[in-house]
């Protein structure tokens, strides 16, 4: 093996966030329901299902109102999930798996998707 192939190969392996989302399109790509799409993939103003795990979930106001956010990662993208009038989620933590559906819109350069159906991932 060469020098320059073992060193990326190290590279690759030594980078944990790398290690992470490979993990999750491994996941994910082999849990899909028919139908799921990566989030990478998924087209916008398109009603969507889309599977992942929650890297953060914040209490976030928006104009006034409370509004519950998340950030879906499938290991092939992140898109932010919003709750609009929602402080809590009852399961809805860091950590969690889980499959929502339906539109994905933009706000402020970022990809979102507001009030979704979802459904806990055991």
């Amino acid at each position: 093996m060469s020098k320059n192939k073992l060193r990326r190969t190290i590279s690759r392996w030594a980078n944990p966030s790398d290690q992470e989302a490979h993990h999750l399109r491994q996941e994910y790509a082999r849990a899909g329901t028919p139908g799921t799409t990566s989030i990478s993939e998924a087209p916008d103003r398109e009603p969507v299902s889309l599977r992942g795990a929650l890297r953060t979930v914040t209490l976030r106001p928006r104009a006034g109102i409370p509004a519950l956010e998340a950030e879906l990662h499938d290991g092939t993208g992140v898109i932010t999930v919003v709750w609009l009038g929602r402080r809590r989620i009852a399961g809805i933590e860091p950590g969690r798996a889980i499959e929502v559906h339906g539109r994905i819109g933009a706000y402020d350069g970022a990809r979102v998707m507001y009030n979704p159906r979802y459904q806990l991932i055991p």
